[in-house]
């Protein structure tokens, strides 16, 4: 007679990224624990959540009072060990993740839920200013200490990075904060093999558990699908300028747009309508504002702000 041993306990998780850009910054919501900051999530309630949609989204307003309005499936992260009670005997889990876009609000008292700039945690992938100087003066040389004599290594840094020759690629923020994992230059690998190691300058704010790999993963999604869904206007009010629009894409991109260019290619593409109306409170002359045309969804299967030539050279 065969024993089967026993299987060891599985717990699902539900974690949310919850994207918002405000006063040109990109935004994600946060929770504060304890010791750390995480992003906002809980078990499933086999009982209580009818889908897993349903349990994040209770569990995004029981923790922040957000009512989440666009939410899609980011992603399931289930390495081992990923939460450390698993070391100490206890169930492994494994986080269903999903990905929100909203406009920023005033979140209620009470809560320990808070908004934070997203390059707080990535700096690295803030390129409006051109090549952030911490992956020259810092990540860099680490880098290639770390590669030593390993051709392919170098060959990884440079790729991901965008140094030497190589080209910058916005949307490979997993592979560049997971080769920063592997050499032990962000917090959390440093707080799992060596716990009293000092900080490294421009590694950006730790996330707990595996939070911010799950943000990393965000992060990229969202700037994929700026080329081909217009998700963008999910972060803006009805009527808006195309300066605020522009803001947006930038913020969210980690670049600057060639303002003659980008403006002329969303208008012609059929994005975007005027209004006839302008905006008030500029400080300066004022804008038309303008709203998302929703009839391109009938024109053409892939309706993104991402254009070739949009964006600023670097």
């Amino acid at each position: 007679m065969l024993h089967r041993m026993p299987s060891p306990a599985v717990h699902l998780g539900l974690d949310a990224v919850i994207f918002a850009v405000t006063a040109e910054a990109p935004r994600i919501l946060t929770v504060r624990g304890a010791t750390d900051e995480a992003l906002p999530s809980g078990p499933l309630d086999l009982e209580a959540h009818s889908t897993l949609e349903r349990g994040v989204r209770d569990w995004v307003a029981q923790q922040t009072g957000l009512a989440l309005g666009y939410v899609e499936q980011l992603y399931t992260f289930g390495d081992r060990f990923r939460d450390p009670r698993e070391r100490a005997g206890g169930a492994r889990v494994i986080a269903m993740t999903y990905l929100a876009l909203v406009r920023e609000q005033v979140l209620p008292g009470g809560l320990r839920a808070q908004w934070r700039d997203c390059y707080a945690y990535l700096p690295w992938e803030d390129w409006r200013r051109g090549r952030p100087a911490l992956i020259e003066h810092e990540l860099a040389p680490r880098l290639h200490a770390w590669a030593a004599n390993d051709a392919r290594k170098h060959e990884r840094v440079d790729l991901t990075f965008g140094l030497d020759t190589a080209p910058w690629d916005p949307e490979r923020t997993l592979e560049r904060y997971e080769l920063l994992w592997e050499a032990g230059l962000v917090a959390e690998a440093r707080r799992e093999r060596d716990p009293d190691a000092p900080d490294v300058a421009g590694s950006g704010f730790a996330l707990a558990l595996d939070h911010r790999r799950i943000l990393a993963t965000a992060l990229g999604r969202v700037r994929g699908k700026l080329k081909y869904r217009p998700v963008v206007f999910e972060l803006l009010p009805p009527e808006f300028t195309l300066l605020q629009l522009q803001q947006v894409v930038e913020a969210l991109s980690g670049n600057l747009l060639h303002k003659q260019n980008f403006r002329r290619l969303v208008e012609s593409a059929g994005l975007v309508e005027g209004t006839g109306r302008l905006a008030t409170g500029t400080g300066g002359r004022p804008a038309e504002l303008f709203r998302f045309r929703r009839e391109v969804f009938r024109e053409r299967p892939d309706p993104g702000v991402y254009f070739p030539g949009a964006w600023w050279s670097r």
